[in-house]
């Protein structure tokens, strides 16, 4: 099959042959519609592993789909996945048939941060910022307010936090190496940069901490710790509540834990401030 002439998603190529499914391709088709990225962005095991089931399976359903391999399906599970995620107005075209109300989609998000932060998670997410020599702050477009949430709240907190901007960042980048931490927000899509520039801090010895959507996003094996967390769209763009939410949270937690170092450093910057009447 040619791929580009695929006009379908994956869910109606599901449909038209869901009578001729047996019953391990029927698991394997109800894993990849309750969770279209584990088929956008997961490897044939990755899908064997999460079915429990072989690879020659899931082999053999792509091909009942009509595709020549794992591979062609998985392009086109992208290209869907795509289509109905991220372009603003399709969401809009689509909001009355599949729209949550805000409130319900974002009291579920605000409740994957406290899950993802619970126990000793928070402190153990956090630890990397609290004595790191530098600290680089790096994200995507639809997470940027979290990472400048992050960014000027650590500032406040702790000296050395650099928020790393795509038109600086090969020359900035070149200072990082072992003893700086860094942090990472991105979503599907994930931005090619900024899996560079995660690989980069990664293989200079700094610790990442990846703040993303998936355990198959391209950051989790590049990052040293990293976190899942649910991004609703509230109406044709993806929410960033849940992202500053999140980012709050850990500096939060730097600040206990840097404790009188944070707290010296706070009011000499509230001393400078109403020296230079910054405020009115």
């Amino acid at each position: 099959m040619n791929i580009s002439e695929v006009p379908t998603s994956t869910r109606d190529l599901v449909a038209a042959v869901s009578s001729e499914l047996t019953p391990t391709e029927r698991r394997i088709a109800e894993a990849i519609l309750a969770e279209p990225t584990l088929l956008a962005f997961g490897t044939v095991s990755d899908l064997a592993g999460r079915v429990r089931t072989s690879r020659p399976s899931v082999v053999r359903f792509a091909r009942k789909l009509g595709f020549d391999g794992y591979t062609q399906l998985q392009r086109n599970a992208r290209r869907d996945l795509s289509r109905r995620l991220t372009r603003p107005s399709e969401r809009i075209r689509h909001d009355d048939e599949t729209g949550r109300p805000a409130r319900a989609a974002l009291d579920s998000a605000i409740s994957s941060v406290f899950e993802a932060l619970k126990g000793e998670r928070q402190a153990a997410l956090a630890a990397p910022f609290v004595h790191a020599d530098s600290v680089w702050v790096l994200s995507g477009e639809t997470s940027q307010a979290g990472a400048h949430a992050f960014h000027s709240r650590l500032s406040i907190v702790r000296p050395g936090v650099r928020l790393l901007d795509k038109h600086s960042m090969g020359t900035n980048l070149s200072g990082a190496g072992p003893g700086d931490a860094a942090i990472v927000f991105d979503f599907f899509r994930y931005r090619r940069r900024v899996a560079a520039a995660t690989r980069f801090l990664a293989d200079s010895g700094a610790t990442v901490v990846a703040i993303t959507d998936s355990p198959l996003s391209p950051l989790v094996e590049m990052a040293d710790l990293w976190c899942e967390v649910e991004v609703p769209a509230i109406g044709p763009f993806d929410s960033s509540v849940p992202v500053v939410a999140i980012a709050e949270s850990l500096v939060s937690q730097v600040a206990r834990d840097l404790q009188n170092e944070a707290t010296a450093r706070i009011d000499r910057i509230e001393a400078l401030w109403e020296a230079t009447e910054v405020f009115l």
